[in-house]
Formats: C-alpha cells, structure tokens, sequence
C-alpha cells in the first residue's frame, strides 16, 4: 500500500510541475513577453540593458495609441523598442524641433530631458513623411514610430512604415534595474 501511495504522490508532483510549466509557456507565449532593451535609442526612457515585461493581449482588442512603447518586429531576428508617433491616416511633419500631427504642434513631453540637454541645435531635425516616403500620410495598417533618443535612433526616418502585424506588443512594465523600477508612461 505504501509503494502504491508514493506512485501515486509522485504522479501528481510531476503532474503539477508539467501543469506549471504549461501555464508559463502559455502566458510567456499569448498574453506577456520579457525584452531586455538593446541599444540607447530609446533613452532617456529606456536604457540599454533594461528589462521590459510585455504585454501581447493588448493589440489583440484595441488598436496603437499615439505615444505607445512598443516592440516589433524589425528583421526576421530582430525585435524593436520605439514609440508610436503616427497613426494610420496621420500626415507628419517636425519643423523647429516641434511635431506636427495633421498640421496641428502636438507636445512630446517625455523628450523634455534631452531637450533640457542640449547646448545647441534641434534634438530632432526637420522633415515631413512626403520628403522621407513619397507618401502624405501613414498608410492604412502602418505605423510611424521614432526613439526618443532623436539623434541616435535608427526608426521610421531610416526604415519606413511598420506594419501593424509586426507588433509584438505595448510596453507596460520595466521590472530591472530596480532603481527603475515600474510603468512606462506612454505619454
């Protein structure tokens, strides 16, 4: 009976152990990612090394907002962090170092640090989307996402558009380094 009781103890520890790991595989997969930020193309929101939780339900139910953090998809190896500027239909345009949504100055007060920085010049350089693309405004099923680290970027003024299917998700936590510890705001 009792070599009977630890066979039957041992199943269901295993049997849990595969549930867990069920499960985390599951949520790891469909619902929340780990990214550890490569690069300072998004300081001073992000750093380099920084380790981001991911949240991929999101976009399944709502669309991109303006000012997101998100990953996606750049290569078929490489995932990116940047943040959402331009919506399907927006016409943008930066003059003077102030963005222009619909011809209309729109405030980026997460750049406020590095503009505070700077001993001269603009921390982004003018341009508008027909001068970059040909095109007047983003595309349907496009975004147009920059770093907030304007000078030291590569994003949609080097790649393009992304496409709303390359998005792996919002950012919604930094949980390393401690010191840095919580959301990220998105606006």
């Amino acid at each position: 009976m009792k070599k009977e009781k630890k066979k039957n103890e041992a199943f269901a520890w295993i049997r849990a152990i595969g549930l867990a790991v069920l499960v985390v595989l599951i949520v790891r997969t469909f619902i929340f990612g780990n990214y550890i930020v490569q690069g300072p193309s998004m300081m001073p929101t992000l750093y380099n090394g920084d380790r981001l939780i991911v949240n991929k339900v999101d976009y399944r139910f709502s669309q991109p907002r303006r000012f997101d953090v998100v990953i996606f998809h750049a290569t078929p190896t490489d995932d990116y962090v940047k943040r959402v500027i331009g919506l399907p239909g927006d016409k943008i345009t930066y003059s003077n170092d102030q963005l222009y949504v619909n011809d209309k100055p729109v405030s980026e007060p997460y750049l406020n640090k590095y503009k505070k920085q700077l001993s001269g010049g603009m921390l982004t350089w003018n341009f508008t989307l027909k001068g970059l693309t040909g095109q007047m405004r983003v595309p349907k099923g496009e975004l147009w996402v920059m770093g907030d680290n304007r000078q030291n970027s590569a994003d949609s003024r080097v790649f393009g558009f992304v496409s709303e299917k390359k998005l792996v998700g919002k950012v919604d936590f930094r949980y390393w380094p401690f010191n840095h510890l919580g959301t990220i705001h998105n606006d």
